[in-house]
């Protein structure tokens, strides 16, 4: 009796021994993501697969972000970064220099249709500031649900590949965050659906907007271009209040990464009321409206919604 106790305490032993070595050895995907919006995909995909580190967080400007000795850190101990592309990271070249980082950099805008900036912002982005230079394409391809789920499934497609035995669990996670992206996106066609056709110019700060215009029909001015690096000339300015004035435009905006100071001017000019904040280039924080993906885009139609029609 007492010796077929000690062997089933035996078997007890080695089996828990034999799990907790498992899962010892099995490690999170060291992942990067360049700034908040593709950590909100990635952190969807991955789950508790991936331990995720998050370059330009909340409210942060990825257009004129200077990195961080940490963030060099990150990058070399990364097993995949994923970043926007299409030359939205204007710091990123520099710090895969400087982090000498092996892991695979994953442009998550492979397979999306890119749109030409406005015409009106082409010579001064054109023209290169600093460092960044977007040339005439708009990077801003997340600002179309469409286009987010091309991330996700190229999030999936990478974290297989770094991940063999994670794959099933990547791809049943990307399927079921695609229905939610499909869900909101359907809502957000509701919304735009029930503003009339001639309410539907706004303002906002920068031109961050050109894929949301282009997939669900609400045209967005702005009096800088798609970099925050290029300061609206007083020129700039004083033709988009003539054009605003043409155009009636039915609401204006600030941007969570911009400074307010150049949209209260053109209210106070225009005379529109400043109707709210909407988030272009970054989440908000946690306690924020905005704090995912599918949250900033229902917020965004929301507010644009409540200003146009006044609710």
């Amino acid at each position: 009796m007492l010796k077929s106790f000690r062997r089933a305490a035996l078997a007890t032993v080695i089996t828990l021994t034999s799990f907790g070595t498992a899962s010892a050895y099995a490690e999170p995907l060291k992942v990067v993501a360049s700034f908040s919006i593709i950590g909100d995909f990635a952190q969807n995909v991955g789950g508790d697969r991936i331990a995720l580190t998050t370059l330009v967080g909340p409210d942060g400007d990825a257009h004129v972000y200077e990195p961080k000795p940490a963030d060099a850190m990150a990058m070399s101990k990364a097993d995949i970064v994923l970043v926007n592309g299409l030359h939205f990271e204007g710091f990123l070249q520099r710090l895969v220099e400087a982090s000498a980082t092996k892991a695979s950099v994953v442009e998550l805008t492979k397979g999306v249709e890119p749109i030409a900036m406005k015409e009106e912002h082409a010579h001064e982005e054109g023209e290169s500031h600093g460092h960044h230079h977007h040339g005439d394409t708009d990077p801003h391809a997340f600002q179309s649900i469409a286009n987010a789920k091309i991330y996700v499934k190229n999030i999936a497609d990478a974290f297989c590949v770094a991940d063999a035995q994670g794959c099933d669990s990547y791809k049943a996670n990307a399927e079921a965050y695609t229905r939610k992206l499909a869900e909101a996106e359907t809502e957000v066609k509701a919304a735009v659906a029930s503003i009339p056709q001639d309410k539907r110019v706004i303002i906002t700060s920068h031109d961050a907007f050109g894929y949301f215009e282009h997939a669900y029909g609400i045209t967005f001015l702005a009096p800088e271009g798609i970099s925050t690096e290029a300061e609206a000339s007083a020129a700039d300015v004083a033709a988009l209040i003539q054009q605003v004035k043409e155009d009636k435009a039915s609401a204006i905006f600030v941007e969570n990464i911009t400074n307010a100071r150049l949209i209260e001017q053109i209210a106070a000019e225009t005379g529109l009321k400043v109707g709210g904040t909407l988030y272009s280039d970054a989440l908000s924080s946690n306690d924020g409206p905005a704090s995912t993906y599918i949250d900033m885009m229902r917020n965004n139609i929301a507010t644009i919604k409540g200003a146009i029609m006044g609710s």
